[in-house]
C-alpha cells in the first residue's frame, strides 16, 4: 500500500473528525445527540456495516481463510490478555489502577472507530477479517473484561454479548460461509444504511475529542509507555509474524489495522456504570484516539 493512499486515505477521516469537532463547538451534537446518535451508529448503521461488507461482492476469500482469521484472532487476544497482565507491572502502576491498563491493552477500538477506518483505508476483502476481530472483541470483553474489572464481584453478561453488532457479525460470517443471498431491496437497504457509518462514528469521535483537553493526558508518562508498547511494538510484531507464515495481505492489514486501534470506549462505559474511577481511560481514550492517526499512518506506509 503507497504511501500517498494511506495519506489521503486517512487525510479524509481526520476531516471528518474536524467536522464532528466544529458541530460540537457549534453546539450542534451537544450531549442529547451524542447520545442519540451513538445509539443510532452502535446499533443500526454500524451493524449493516458489517453486513453490507459480504453484500458489496468484493470478498474474495475462501472458507479456509476465514477459518486461519479465526485461529489468528485467538491466538492474538489470547496474548493480549496475558499481555495485559503484564504491562500495568512492567509499568509500575498502582495496584488499584492495574487492571485499567490491562483493559485497555486488550481492547482497542476495533467497532466504532476500526470498521470505518478500515472500510475507507483496506480493500472489500479484507473486511471479513475485520469481522472476525469483532465477534472476537464481543465475546471476550463480556466475559474476561467485565471480570477484571470488577473482580470477584464480576458477572459474565451473555445478554450483552448479544449486542445488534456482534448478532450482525455472526450473521455476516454465516452468511458468507453459506453462500446466502438476500433480496436486491433488502441488500441495497442494508448497504445504504452502512455508508452512513463512516461520517456518523468519525463526527461523533471529533465531538467527542472536542470536549476534553488532550494535554493533561499528554502529561501522563506511563500513557507513552503504553503508546509504544501497544500501539507500536504489538502491531509490527504481529505483522511480521503473519508475513513469515505467508499469510494473505490483506489478512495481515487487517489484523494490524485492529491491533492498532486506540483504546476502545466500552470499559470506560463498563467502569462508569459500575462506580470505578474512570481518569485513566478517559486519558487512554483520548490521547490514543488523537495520536492513532499518526501512529497508523506511519506504521501502514512503513510495514506495507
Amino acid at each position: 500500500m503507497s504511501t500517498l493512499v494511506v495519506l489521503q486515505q486517512m487525510a479524509v477521516i481526520a476531516i471528518l473528525v474536524a467536522i464532528g469537532i466544529y458541530l460540537q463547538k457549534k453546539d450542534i451534537i451537544d450531549g442529547k445527540t451524542e447520545k442519540k446518535l451513538s445509539i443510532i451508529v452502535m446499533d443500526v448503521v454500524n451493524p449493516a456495516l458489517i453486513m453490507s461488507c459480504i453484500l458489496t461482492g468484493e470478498i474474495t476469500a475462501t472458507h479456509r481463510d476465514l477459518l486461519n482469521a479465526i485461529g489468528v484472532a485467538v491466538i492474538l487476544y489470547a496474548f493480549l490478555c496475558v499481555l495485559g497482565f503484564l504491562i500495568p507491572k512492567l509499568l509500575s502502576v498502582d495496584p488499584q489502577d492495574r487492571k485499567f491498563y490491562n483493559l485497555m491493552t486488550v481492547y482497542t477500538n476495533v467497532g466504532f472507530i476500526g470498521i470505518p477506518v478500515a472500510r475507507a483505508i483496506l480493500s472489500g476483502s479484507a473486511m471479513l477479517y475485520v469481522i472476525v476481530c469483532n465477534v472476537m472483541y464481543c465475546l471476550l470483553f463480556y466475559t474476561h473484561g467485565v471480570t477484571v474489572l470488577a473482580g470477584k464481584r464480576g458477572k459474565i453478561e451473555i445478554r450483552r454479548i448479544l449486542s445488534p453488532g456482534t448478532v450482525m457479525a455472526i450473521l455476516t460470517l454465516l452468511f458468507f460461509w453459506f453462500d446466502v443471498t438476500l433480496p436486491a431491496v433488502v441488500a441495497n437497504s442494508i448497504i445504504y444504511l452502512g455508508n452512513a457509518t463512516v461520517f456518523l462514528s468519525m463526527a461523533l469521535l471529533g465531538a467527542s475529542i472536542a470536549k476534553n483537553s488532550i494535554l493533561d493526558g499528554l502529561k501522563e508518562k506511563n500513557i507513552w509507555f503504553y503508546i509504544g508498547i501497544r500501539m507500536i511494538a504489538v502491531p509490527v510484531v504481529l505483522v511480521l509474524i503473519l508475513k513469515t507464515l505467508h499469510f494473505q495481505t490483506e489478512m495481515i492489514q487487517a489484523f494490524f489495522l485492529m491491533s492498532a486501534m486506540p483504546v476502545a470506549n466500552l470499559p470506560l462505559i463498563q467502569a462508569e456504570k459500575t462506580g470505578e474511577n474512570t481518569e485513566i481511560l478517559s486519558r487512554g481514550i483520548m490521547v490514543t484516539t488523537v495520536l492513532c492517526f499518526i501512529t497508523i499512518t506511519l506504521l501502514m506506509a512503513i510495514l506495507f
